[in-house]
């Protein structure tokens, strides 16, 4: 069989792509999804004692006109909107994010060795992240809470990782904001693109990509997987055997895994360029507890030792019905990450995570575990590491010199536009560009 369009992946970034070739008219696409069900990375799951879990912290933000209403088209009254509340958990107690415009929280010893850092004079010349970190914070703020907490997220030493990713990702922070704060004793918690989001009000995340499922599912295809892919022949191989022929091909897969596993015959070059894309992986747990205690918090920071997470979601208070039994259950939901850099006991994370929870004052000694979950994800960010834009500079315009274009979180490669509303947009933008020749604004090569 031939199409027009072959779209690799039923995720945010080929689902957005399929929805946006139906509104252009076009017909001749399939959307091929090695799984059994849509949502890549934003799939939602239940487990068997009826509590839901994301695979990951997600909250739905935007500032593109089309995903707010294609959002609002498909969840329309079943949604929750919220005001972001979130905290780090730092020398046993809570302070206000982002922590670097909140130091007030500290002990006094610890907030004065923040203040001092920035005081002193900075470093000027940036090579990566770490020095960017040194020099837009100070060792205090560093060592307390950039610098560890960014190796428990990314899994990767700073020193190996570019800096030109940040844009609004992290707050920067001024002397006079820190001291004023400081001394007239004010929080600053407004920070940030999600300093308000909104949630579905069941089925967790992947409710949003389901019911967006639905309206390509004439064009979908699951079971799919992809083992090869043929540019000259312009041929994609599945699992089944079967073969699927194409005039353009969107792939939204791993970037890495696109050059080193399904093109055929490999170029050295290629392969030798995706040596230079490095990705984490992220331990999903989910933690059901009996009993609610009043804590508006959405979600958690953690940069110290004493717990394997990076980040906790009060996932309870993004839908109550993300719990068994809403207004009686609480659900802890943690990710922990690990790479070559930083291997994790991944057997035995879950009571890790459990005995974190417990020493952190999430869950207290009397609590009971009512439902435990876990999901250990491969592929979980992309790391911007000091390799990556000279890779994608080998591969992207290699690949689309024969109508293979890839996008998304991992088909792109580029972290600083992988949130959900990006990928979405991604494949939206990749569909205009076939259809109407309009220029890419989201993702772009250089």
């Amino acid at each position: 069989m031939k199409y027009s369009y072959v779209i690799i992946g039923a995720g945010p970034t080929g689902l957005g792509a399929a929805h946006r070739l139906l509104e252009l008219g076009i017909r001749d696409f399939v959307v091929l999804e090695r799984n059994a069900h849509a949502g890549g990375l934003s799939a939602s799951f239940k487990d068997s004692a009826g509590f839901t879990w994301d695979i990951g912290g997600h909250v739905v933000f935007s500032r593109y006109e089309y995903f707010n209403s294609l959002l609002d088209e498909l969840l329309g009254e079943d949604r929750l909107e919220h005001q972001r509340i979130a905290r780090v958990h730092m020398a046993k107690t809570w302070v206000p994010y982002p922590f670097q415009n909140n130091i007030r929280h500290l002990p006094k010893e610890l907030a004065w060795e923040c203040v001092q850092g920035l005081l002193r004079e900075r470093p000027a010349e940036l090579a990566n992240f770490r020095d960017w970190i040194a020099s837009v914070f100070g060792p205090g703020i560093a060592r307390l809470f950039m610098l560890p907490y960014n190796f428990k997220v990314w899994a990767t030493p700073p020193e190996l990782m570019q800096y030109s990713w940040i844009g609004e990702r992290v707050s920067v922070v001024d002397l006079e904001g820190v001291l004023k704060n400081l001394i007239l004793g004010l929080d600053d918690a407004g920070w940030g693109p999600n300093n308000t989001f909104r949630f579905p009000l069941n089925g967790g995340t992947g409710d949003i990509f389901n019911r967006l499922a639905e309206r390509v599912r004439g064009h979908l295809r699951f079971d799919a997987a992809v083992v090869r892919i043929d540019p000259g022949q312009r041929v994609v191989e599945l699992a089944d055997g079967q073969r699927v022929e194409w005039d353009n091909l969107l792939n939204t897969g791993p970037l890495d895994m696109l050059v080193r596993d399904w093109i055929r015959p490999q170029s050295s070059a290629l392969h030798a360029a995706a040596g230079d894309l490095e990705h984490n992986s992220v331990f999903v747990s989910g933690v059901g507890v009996e009993g609610l205690r009043q804590d508006p918090t959405c979600w958690m920071y953690f940069p110290e030792a004493d717990c394997p997470f990076y980040r906790v979601t009060n996932f309870h208070n993004y839908s109550p019905n993300n719990v068994a039994r809403p207004g009686h259950q609480m659900g802890f939901m943690s990710e922990v990450s690990s790479s070559r850099h930083k291997p994790e006991n991944l057997a035995g994370m879950q009571n890790s995570v459990i005995n974190g929870l417990r020493a952190t004052s999430l869950m207290h000694a009397s609590d009971a575990v009512f439902s435990t979950w876990e999901m250990n994800v491969d592929y979980g960010y992309p790391v911007p590491t000091l390799g990556r834009d000279r890779a994608l500079a080998v591969i992207q315009p290699w690949l689309e010199e024969r109508g293979i274009f890839s996008r998304g979180r991992f088909g792109g490669w580029k972290y600083e536009v992988a949130n959900m509303d990006h990928s979405v947009m991604q494949g939206v933008e990749w569909a205009e560009r076939m259809i109407l020749g309009q220029e890419e604004r989201t993702y772009r090569l250089r």
